[in-house]
């Protein structure tokens, strides 16, 4: 998902259109989310936003979920790395010593976390092994990195690489049907990326993370899904103009956790509609555990015709030789903070 996207980056396209002021949607509500029990997860694109969300701020977050993406910073603000060698490997594996130094210049300038929380996260990081989009030896080069930076990582640190599963999100079988154009094959991938397999790779990784979790019922999620306006929040390049949010009952009153999950490309709103914050699974276990999740959206655009997240660059300003997307001033990781700040805010009387 991730070739397809930067590969036609040039390719003219129509953006996506903006919401008329008829069509304005509400902004988040506030909830008292608990600020100690939150959690971000992604996918592909996804998966190296939330790496980089994690890493600038640490202290904001109690664990990180990667499946399917490499090493934090890997591309290092160029397309040429980000294709070469955060996809493909064909430019040699990422080289984590120049990583590391990297993070060491951004810490010196306060660009992201103290090492101290950096250290206290809870990571599980997912790959298959039959994807042919982001090589499975990133994922391996991701958990590598982050043995040298968590405390324990024996206890904080689970990789898991799945056999003879593709390039996207598992989503094991529940009670539930889902429709029939939903689900793609669990080797091959593409299509809506939310592949049929028998991993139930969101309930996987919020054990991981959060420990012993109540398991879902066979029914609808008891919760509401809505739409906020992403566009009210912040001044933020390349988001669209409506994010989601799912809240189970009895959060609107406060102290619910919160799990920020990211789309890859080709897998938002503005292309697979409500496909991905419906269907990947997290809603179920959000609902029988007291979590919120919070789904911002990735636009379309002339640069970013797939809607992927800002892993390399693209959503900085273009004199830029050295974007900071992967900071704490980057303008999406801004945004996104944006957005888990004003879920935290007292909740509306």
């Amino acid at each position: 998902m991730i070739k397809l996207a930067i590969a036609a980056a040039l390719a003219l396209m129509v953006p996506a259109a903006s919401l008329s002021a008829s069509e304005r949607l509400p902004e988040p509500p506030r909830l008292g989310i608990d600020a100690d029990d939150i959690s971000v997860i992604g996918i592909s694109s996804g998966g190296y936003m939330a790496t980089q969300l994690a890493v600038a701020w640490p202290e904001r977050f109690s664990g990180l979920g990667v499946l399917a993406a490499g090493p934090w910073s890997c591309a290092q603000g160029t397309l040429r790395r980000a294709l070469g060698q955060c996809m493909t490997t064909r430019l040699g594996p990422p080289r984590l010593d120049e990583l590391a130094l990297r993070h060491q210049d951004y810490l010196e300038r306060d660009l992201v976390g103290a090492p101290r929380a950096l250290a206290g996260l809870r990571v599980f990081v997912w790959h298959g092994d039959a994807d042919d989009t982001v090589s499975p030896t990133l994922g391996s080069a991701l958990a590598e990195q982050f043995r040298d930076w968590l405390e324990d990582p024996d206890r904080q640190l689970h990789l898991l690489e799945s056999e003879g599963i593709g390039h996207g999100w598992p989503v094991g079988h529940r009670g539930e049907p889902l429709p029939a154009t939903t689900l793609t094959d669990c080797r091959g991938g593409g299509g809506t990326h939310l592949l049929a397999c028998d991993l139930d790779i969101a309930g996987e990784a919020l054990g991981w993370l959060h420990g012993d979790l109540v398991p879902p019922g066979e029914d609808r999620p008891r919760g509401e899904l809505m739409r906020f306006d992403q566009a009210a929040m912040q001044d933020a390049k390349g988001l669209d103009d409506a994010g989601y949010l799912f809240v189970p009952e009895g959060c609107r009153e406060g102290g619910c956790g919160l799990t920020v999950a990211l789309h890859g490309c080709a897998m938002g709103a503005s292309q697979l509609d409500e496909t991905f914050v419906r269907h990947n699974g997290l809603n179920e276990w959000a609902a029988s555990n007291r979590r919120v999740v919070l789904y911002p959206q990735a636009e379309t655009s002339l640069a970013n015709p797939q809607g992927c997240w800002d892993w390399w660059g693209f959503a900085e300003s273009t004199w830029q030789l050295n974007p900071l997307h992967d900071t704490r001033q980057g303008t999406q990781v801004r945004a996104l903070m944006g957005m888990i700040d004003r879920l935290e805010e007292t909740p509306d009387s």
